[in-house]
C-alpha cells in the first residue's frame, strides 16, 4: 500500500459583516479577517463581531475547510447534531497548513477584487486554533497585515519570532487571554510571554475576566484603540 497526493479545488464558505454595495466598500477604513477556533463555524463566530459593525469596517470570517459532526458518536446517530470545522489536525499536517495558507491567500485576493481599489488597513484576528492559523499566515509574509490579534492562543513554536525582519514582527501584535481560560492557564501564559520577551518580540498584552471565549467589551476597546477613537 502507498499514499499519494494531488490538488483538487474546494468551495470555501465565508461570512461577512459590513457594507455590501460597491460604493460603500470603497469607503471602508478597515478590513478585518477573523479566524474561528476548533469546532466552530464562520457565521456563529462572526456574531461576536457585531459590536464592530459601524459601516466603516468589513469583517470577514472564512470557514475552515474540514467540517465534522461534534460530540460522541452514540449521541449523534439519528439526531440533529452540531457541526463544527477544523483548520487542521496532526494528520498530513504540512499539507493541511499549505492548503489553508493557499486558501487564505486566495481569500485576500478575492476580497481585493470586491473592494474596487480600496486599500483599507488589515487586521487579522485568530481565536484559539484560528490563532495558530493566523500566525502562520502572517508569518508567510504574503499579506500586508497592520494589526494581529492573537486571542486565547500562543504563537506556534516553529515560527521565526527572533529575526528582526521576520514578517511576524511587522504588525502591531496583541495577545489577549481570559483570566480563566482553561486552555491558556497563567503558567502557560507566563511561559509564552517569557519566550517572546527573550527575543524582544514586539507585542502588547490584554486580559479580561472570563474563560476561553471572545469578549465583546475587550474587542470593542481594542478596535477603538486601533482606530484611534
Amino acid at each position: 500500500m502507498r499514499l499519494d497526493t494531488f490538488t483538487t479545488p474546494r468551495t470555501a464558505r465565508v461570512a461577512l459583516l459590513g457594507p455590501a454595495d460597491a460604493s460603500a466598500l470603497r469607503g471602508i477604513r478597515e478590513l478585518w479577517i477573523v479566524l474561528h477556533g476548533y469546532g466552530e463555524l464562520a457565521a456563529p463566530f462572526l456574531e461576536n463581531f457585531r459590536c464592530l459593525d459601524d459601516g466603516t469596517r468589513l469583517i470577514v470570517a472564512p470557514e475552515a475547510l474540514s467540517r465534522h459532526y461534534t460530540g460522541r458518536l452514540e449521541d449523534r446517530i439519528g439526531k440533529e447534531v452540531p457541526i463544527g470545522a477544523s483548520w487542521m489536525t496532526k494528520e498530513a499536517r504540512e499539507h493541511e497548513i499549505h492548503d489553508y495558507l493557499t486558501y487564505l491567500d486566495g481569500l485576500h485576493a478575492h476580497l481585493l477584487t470586491q473592494l474596487n481599489g480600496a486599500t483599507p488597513a488589515i487586521t487579522v484576528l485568530g481565536f484559539s486554533q484560528g490563532g495558530a492559523t493566523s500566525a502562520r499566515w502572517v508569518a508567510s509574509g504574503s499579506v500586508p497585515v497592520a494589526r494581529h490579534l492573537l486571542w486565547g492562543c500562543a504563537l506556534p513554536p516553529e515560527l521565526d519570532i527572533a529575526t528582526a525582519a521576520a514578517p511576524l514582527r511587522r504588525p502591531n501584535t496583541v495577545l489577549v487571554v481570559g483570566s480563566r481560560d482553561r486552555f491558556a492557564p497563567p503558567d502557560a501564559v507566563a511561559r509564552e510571554r517569557e519566550r517572546l520577551d527573550a527575543v524582544h518580540f514586539p507585542y502588547t498584552f490584554e486580559s479580561f475576566e472570563g474563560g476561553h471565549r471572545l469578549d465583546t467589551q475587550t474587542l470593542g476597546r481594542l478596535a477603538a484603540s486601533i482606530s484611534g477613537y
